[in-house]
């Protein structure tokens, strides 16, 4: 059997194929990560060679390659024949030797490629503040969430957001419980600490199944270098985690977004402010000062820019829907656009400026889609692509986007609080509940969400109690924005308290009260339609007139602004103007038909019909009701039963009959 080994030239085909597949595997393991080969590649390519060692030794037995080509091997004539046992076993016998190596093999090889694969997922904890200024806690959260979007732009590893990990502030939980919270193979905790121009960050990363420390660090640098102790870092993080940088993340993450220090401070504190759940008034602009600010200080910073388009943008589609604004966004993002058109968050402006100024669906999701590419593991271009993916009527891809988002980003707040729109509009109103339930354990304080909760209770069931339940636990004084009083008003005009109602505008000092739409309500204007559900008529229009100049000077500034045309059209209707306020209404639903946006335009559809009903066209009121019933977002049964908005024609037999055939779905008992 040997000496047929030998003179068959198996032994050098042996020895030939194990250097050339030892070839082929180190090429292979430095050129698949350049080229971003998945990971099992290199493993496929290890058992095809270890399959093929056995048939290789098998085909140099049978053919030998002569000067004529390849040719059958000869036997030798004492086994010629070819029923001698002999010949049969050798062929069987090489066959176990080969199959015997390449398991052998494969026994030491495979496992060593599979040791490899490390869960590559992390999770940065906020970072502790040691300064001797504890306001400058915002600056140690700067830090933690620019580390998270140097490391959110490698596409090898999975990157928890920020509104993800910030209920962990302080946490006294360990590392395995957090991680498997999140879905987190690494922890990353550190602190910092700033004096003057100097700043110190300790971290260290941790295995959430172990608890093992995989790498720890200190840097003690000016403030001008904290990027380059981010790009440290994300090197540091993605060695440690095995993952691969391809040359344009390398770029990216080498980066640096500014070289002033004053800029980068003024710009993390305006990120801060704007990252805060509740979007409070406050807030916004003193961080649309913080970026103007920063970008006077770094006229250059991209970066600065395209933050503040959004934050423009964002102002624009929800309070301010002005041609000045929409002027602002523009400037900011083509000026970002300019500085440095391939950055991720340019796209992601210039993605929101055609989305919430524009209505430029397409062009947005195309922008959003470059960002996505470029922040691979940012969820907010995925919220985004779902929210204008349900203006467009596609609530299915919508909902489905904004699930895969939270699951990625479990504890993100307002993602679970776009989640809840979606059921609320799709009348799915226990898995709205819950989703605001996990929204509340993520931001405990955010006035928001359980506003939205008492808004599930009331448009599912027409139940009072948590509205009532989140007023009575407000803090003494706490009423930002007039929020406060513009909720606890609303609740008791839909409990037919009017006289409470009343009293609580009378006690609100200024002229605007908190709106949630992007038409600023004068408190006069409310005052109108209180002493219109009361039937006080005279009192009504007085009230009304004195609201009229501000309401048409709203209209000047933003003359396609639906909400604003609904707002005159009520205000017309409640001064006797029938024909001027169905003119407006109608106009309102003109400028956002559903067609256009499905989110919004049926909210237009509710209040055109409520203008129809207090002008006496019942006819076309009791239709757009019915279609309302079964449109998303729509208005529902417990809505028509409390709402005073609807008193003109309650006792209209066809809108009794209409509340009593629709009656209560399995939808809205849920």
């Amino acid at each position: 059997f040997f000496d047929e080994l030998k003179r068959r030239k198996v032994y050098r085909v042996a020895v030939a194929y194990v250097i050339a597949a030892g070839g082929i595997i180190q090429l292979a393991s430095a050129v698949f990560p350049a080229w971003e080969l998945p990971n099992w590649s290199l493993r496929l390519v290890i058992v095809l060679l270890l399959v093929g060692f056995p048939i290789a030794l098998i085909l140099a037995w049978a053919f030998d390659i002569t000067s004529t080509g390849i040719q059958t091997t000869p036997a030798l004539p004492a086994a010629g024949d070819p029923t001698n046992p002999h010949r049969r076993r050798n062929v069987f016998l090489l066959g176990a030797v080969g199959l015997t190596v390449a398991i052998v093999a494969g026994f030491f090889l495979l496992p060593h490629v599979a040791a490899k694969k490390v869960d590559k997922s992390i999770a940065v904890l906020p970072f502790e503040n040691f300064s001797d200024d504890k306001s400058n806690a915002y600056f140690a959260d700067g830090i933690q969430d620019d580390i998270l979007t140097t490391l959110s732009r490698i596409s090898d590893l999975k990157v928890i957001s920020r509104t993800s990990v910030m209920g962990y502030r302080g946490s006294t939980r360990n590392v395995r419980e957090i991680g498997k919270a999140l879905g987190a193979g690494a922890i990353l905790e550190g602190s910092v600490r700033s004096d003057g121009k100097r700043v110190r960050v300790n971290v260290q990363l941790i295995n959430t199944e172990n608890d093992e420390h995989l790498w720890a660090n200190e840097y003690d640098r000016e403030l001008t270098d904290v990027f380059a102790i981010q790009t440290d870092l994300a090197h540091e993080i993605a060695g440690a985690l095995q993952a691969r940088l391809s040359p344009t993340e390398e770029a990216r993450v080498s980066q640096k977004p500014t070289e002033n220090g004053e800029a980068y401070l003024a710009f993390v504190e305006a990120h801060d402010l704007q990252m805060r759940p509740d979007h409070l008034e406050t807030d916004i602009q003193k961080a649309e000062e913080l970026y103007e600010r920063a970008i006077q200080l770094d006229p250059k910073f991209a970066l600065a820019f395209a933050e503040l388009s959004c934050l423009q943008s964002w102002i624009y589609h929800t309070s301010d829907p002005t041609s000045a604004r929409q002027e602002k966004a523009r400037v900011a993002a083509e000026e970002a656009q300019r500085l440095q058109p391939n950055l991720p968050e340019t796209h992601a402006a210039l993605g929101y400026y055609y989305y919430w100024t524009q209505r430029d669906y397409e062009r947005a999701l195309g922008e959003f889609a470059a960002a996505q590419h470029g922040l691979p593991n940012d969820a907010e271009n995925l919220k985004a692509i779902a929210a204008i993916q349900r203006r467009q009527g596609k609530w299915n891809e919508s909902t489905a986007n904004f699930e895969k988002a939270v699951s990625l980003n479990p504890k993100d707040a307002d993602l679970l609080l776009n989640l809840a729109f979606n059921y609320i509009a799709l009348r799915r109103y226990d898995e709205a509940d819950r989703t605001v339930d996990r929204g509340l354990q993520a931001a405990p304080d955010s006035f928001s969400l359980r506003g939205v909760k008492a808004q599930i209770a009331l448009t599912g069931r027409g139940d009072f109690s948590v509205a009532e339940s989140l007023l009575a636990n407000a803090p003494d004084g706490f009423d930002p924005d007039g929020l406060i009083s513009f909720v606890r008003a609303n609740v008791w005009i839909m409990q037919r308290k009017f006289t409470a109602a009343l009293q609580v505008l009378q006690n609100c000092p200024g002229e605007i009260l908190h709106s949630m739409g992007t038409a600023p309500v004068p408190k006069s204007f409310s005052e109108g339609m209180i002493y219109l559900y009361m039937h006080e008529n005279e009192k009504a229009r007085a009230a009304f007139q004195r609201a009229r100049p501000m309401v048409e000077r709203l209209i000047r500034e933003s003359p396609d602004d639906a909400s604003r045309h609904l707002l005159l059209a009520q205000l017309l209707v409640g001064i006797g103007d029938k024909q001027g306020g169905i003119a407006e209404a109608d106009r309102a639903a003109q400028l956002l038909p559903e067609s256009r946006d499905a989110f919004d335009g049926p909210q237009v559809t509710i209040g055109q019909a409520q203008v129809l009903a207090w002008a006496g066209e019942n006819e076309r009121a009791l239709e757009l009701i019915k279609r309302s019933l079964s449109t998303p977002n729509g208005t529902t049964v417990p809505l028509l039963k409390i709402d005073p908005g609807w008193d003109p024609i309650r006792s209209d037999p066809r809108f009794q009959q209409l509340i009593a055939t629709t009656g209560r779905s399995p939808d809205e008992h849920d």
